[in-house]
């Protein structure tokens, strides 16, 4: 639980912008829907819990593709690790948790904005500091591959 509350200290520099996108971390973001977990394998070896704003979760819920202007889509992750305590109670290793924070990233769709990279712009914060030109530039080329989910990769599970 400790580590949570240093990941809301860290993320809670609401107004630092993702580089020179825009893209900010949204007020209150913490708040919305949980919209999906994820487990990230390789090198990144992290858990995720995505969150999104009512209209996202609107448009993931009705099936909306593509995505209204105005949705934000948040993606927070944290290291994946065993969790010894727990399973010295469990009698044997089954239980991950989430470590340390790894970076928060942010997905705003706005047609108009960010027409340059299919309508969704992309922030990235670790440690509370927005990510460089350079570390953004590597978003969309990844993202565009899914064009048919409007270059979102998280799916909403009903």
């Amino acid at each position: 639980m400790r580590r949570m509350g240093w990941l809301l200290a860290v993320v809670a520099a609401v107004g630092a912008r993702g580089g020179d996108t825009g893209v900010r971390l949204p007020e209150g973001y913490r708040d919305w829907k949980l919209i999906s977990v994820a487990h990230e394998a390789g090198e990144l070896n992290d858990f995720r819990a995505v969150l999104g704003n009512e209209v996202a979760v609107k448009a993931y819920r009705e099936g909306t593709l593509p995505f209204p202007d105005g949705t934000v889509i948040v993606r927070l992750a944290w290291n994946y690790e065993a969790s010894e305590e727990n399973n010295k109670i469990f009698g044997r290793a089954q239980s991950f948790v989430a470590g340390a924070p790894v970076n928060v990233q942010v997905e705003e769709k706005d047609q108009k904005k960010y027409a340059a990279t299919g309508g969704w712009g992309f922030g990235q914060f670790k440690d509370g500091k927005a990510a460089d030109e350079a570390v953004l530039k590597t978003c969309f080329p990844c993202h565009e591959k899914l064009k048919g989910r409007d270059l979102v990769f998280t799916r909403y599970a009903k």
